[in-house]
């Protein structure tokens, strides 16, 4: 059988043949790949026409795109669909890209021309072409094009490294995540949700065991039995299993995180910047850690009284309820539940028959209808990567196409744990001509069980609408080039489409669109959405805290280059002040495993998250000035933000939305810390 990925898709709208795909299709569809764009680059560099745009930089920008097809698709089931070999191919494929692409931005002659062309930018009037050119040519500088050839090297050897690192630590927190188990008998269930027992009864008969219930790593298993169980003992066990995850044993990442931020400090360094972080912020709305620090440094004098009385509420509730004088870590989601219940007369788990996943999903189409006019269409002749997966075409309302989205929910043992949306195609120049995007949104929520569909919590949902704010930003690019278009802009601005999502998820007109009763079909009662109003800023100042924590913890590992011995004791001394008690779980670490940083693109972009809630507070603000469902405010946002990519710097689109630049103190009010 050919090779599916040594030639263009010819399924329905171009899109990808995951069930044709094969494990042993991606290393030869990869060498091909660099071996075509090779091909290019050679003709471009070695050309003997003076340089131009048009023959240097365009050609440039669309001649990995068979590889990239064939990259996509395999980092995709990476994340999403993989087994022990297919995660192995990454130490195969990673070193391979990092030398193609070490090849490309180290080719002197290549360079020359693109530097060329720079030089005669005032040549060009389109917009566009000049962004491109401009990013083009810095990407290069950054990538060492103007190095010495010793330096060249050993950027050679780093960016090698690193490409085989940040793999190793993914499938690590994969492995430790699924190896956890909890084995549960009758008497173990007290406190849980029936929903909570049927999921571990779903869980345990997965595994063969039809007698017993089970609680895995995955995090919507693992996180209601935190909150409900009334047996203390098993909530510590639980804790520590997934706290303690890499740190130590077969699949320990302390190692690795030394090595991984070791190397990105040596990378900068070589570049001729301080340490990573410098580095990186030189793309970034923020551009200087005084920035970072300031907005942290500021919330953290907002939150910091507030996380305190959370923390005090917590501890005399457990004290008036079950006489326990000091609170652990294991306890903390528990007893935060029973503080709810007893402010709001409010169990989130009331909730839950109102939020089925696929009504929520209706719901996020709803909300992009009633915006942007956009049509969904579920699609039954497109080939996805597992049963679970559904796809549908997006249309505008005058039946234009706009792209396609995949939607994958639900966890499972071959899939990474967390949610994120994933470009398979970008929009922009494809073939030679502009195409549209095929999106993917990915999650791992909690699953149907014998008894009930999938049900899901508010958070759930917000995650839902928060991807999907993602995909919104993809799907309705409209750009000339891949390389700029949808998501494709400043680290700290690209959380802005997402994180505005979330705002329609708490407003009463949103949740009459799709919240009912799985078995009734009773729209959500008022009382509820009430509640929701009340109790949504229950806990904010330790959820911001809990934020700054990991921004503060980023900034440690990639703000300088520290020689770092022990991980435990820098992470204690980076977080300290986030701290409001002492640790009680040795071993309990946040660095190995969090991908965010370590093998992900948020290694000193943490901070982007609380950056961006900023930004997407102050303009929900317009929205619910103008009317949360306003067609003239949505068309600006669109046409400004969503549409634009990475066209103009950040601030530029921000303020032709708002009028003006984004203030702190929208986000302060919204969380009640003001």
């Amino acid at each position: 059988m050919k090779n599916p990925l040594l030639s263009f898709s010819n399924q329905p709208f171009g899109t990808i043949p995951f069930k044709d795909l094969k494990n042993d299709h991606f290393i030869p569809a990869v060498t091909e790949g660099i071996k075509n764009a090779e091909i290019t680059i050679d003709k471009i560099s070695t050309s003997a026409e003076p340089p131009t745009f048009e023959n240097t930089i365009l050609p440039f920008e669309l001649s990995g795109q068979r590889l990239n097809t064939a990259v996509t698709a395999y980092y995709h089931l990476f994340g999403s669909e993989s087994d022990q070999e297919l995660k192995g191919l990454a130490e195969k494929i990673s070193p391979m890209m990092a030398e193609f692409s070490s090849n490309i931005y180290l080719n002197v002659g290549l360079f020359n021309r693109i530097k060329t062309v720079y030089e005669n930018k005032h040549n060009l009037s389109d917009q566009e072409d000049l962004r491109i050119l401009d990013i083009i040519y810095k990407d290069f500088l950054r990538n060492g094009a103007g190095l010495s050839v010793k330096k060249k090297n050993e950027l050679r050897k780093v960016d090698k490294e690193l490409s085989t690192l940040s793999p190793k630590f993914s499938n690590n927190v994969l492995n430790a995540t699924n190896e956890f188990e909890l084995w549960l008998n009758k008497e173990d269930l007290e406190g849980l949700p029936n929903i909570v027992i049927d999921s571990a009864k779903l869980a345990a008969k997965e595994k063969g065991e039809s007698d017993k219930w089970l609680i895995t790593g995955q995090f919507p298993s693992f996180s209601p039995f935190l909150k409900y169980s009334k047996k203390r003992e098993l909530r510590k066990k639980v804790h520590f299993g997934v706290t303690t995850k890499c740190n130590g044993g077969k699949h320990d990442n302390n190692e690795l995180c030394k090595k991984i931020a070791k190397l990105k400090h040596k990378r900068a360094k070589l570049l001729g910047y301080k340490n990573y972080a410098d580095y990186i912020l030189e793309k970034r709305m923020a551009e200087k850690q005084e920035r970072i620090f300031d907005l942290l440094d500021n919330l953290y004098n907002s939150c910091i009284s507030h996380a305190k009385e959370d923390l005090k509420n917590i501890s005399n509730i457990a004290k008036k309820l079950d006489n326990i004088n000091e609170i652990k870590s294991w306890d903390i989601s528990y007893y935060t539940e029973k503080l709810k219940q007893d402010i709001y007369n409010f169990d989130e788990n009331d909730l839950k028959p109102y939020f089925q996943s696929e009504e929520v999903m209706k719901g996020a189409f709803k909300v992009a209808e009633k915006l942007y006019g956009l049509k969904f269409k579920l699609l039954d002749n497109v080939q996805t990567w597992h049963d679970d997966v559904r796809v549908f075409e997006v249309s505008e309302d005058n039946g234009d196409h706009v792209g396609i989205l995949y939607e994958d929910l639900f966890p499972r043992e071959t899939k990474r744990g967390g949610a994120w949306m994933n470009p398979l195609r970008s929009q922009g120049m494809f073939k030679g001509e502009i195409s549209r995007p095929h999106i993917s949104l990915t999650c791992n929520l909690s699953k149907p069980t014998d008894s009930a569909p999938s049900l899901l919590t508010i958070s759930e949902v917000k995650t839902i609408f928060h991807e999907f704010g993602h995909c919104l930003h993809g799907l309705l690019s409209n750009t000339k080039y891949q390389q700029i278009s949808g998501t494709s802009v400043f680290w700290d601005f690209v959380e802005l489409p997402s994180q505005i999502m979330e705002n329609w998820v708490e407003e009463k007109d949103t949740l009459e669109l799709f919240a009912k009763h799985y078995k009734t079909g009773e729209i959500i009662p008022e009382d509820f959405i009430i509640k929701i109003k009340e109790s949504k800023n229950f806990m904010s100042g330790s959820n911001c805290l809990r934020q700054l924590t990991f921004g503060y913890l980023d900034m440690a590992w990639f703000g300088n280059d520290n020689d770092v011995d022990n991980v435990d004791k820098f992470e204690h001394e980076a977080i300290n002040k986030t701290l409001l008690r002492n640790p009680d779980t040795p071993k309990a670490s946040i660095s190995t495993q969090l991908g965010h940083i370590f093998a992900g693109g948020y290694s000193a972009g943490y901070y982007s998250y609380k950056w961006a809630e900023v930004l997407d507070a102050d303009a929900f603000e317009k929205f619910k000035e103008d009317g949360i469902f306003n067609r003239d405010t949505a068309k600006s946002f669109r046409d400004n933000i969503l549409s634009q990519g990475n066209k103009e710097h950040p601030m530029k689109l921000y303020k032709a939305f708002r009028g003006r630049e984004p203030k702190v103190e929208a986000l302060l009010t919204r969380e009640g810390l003001n």
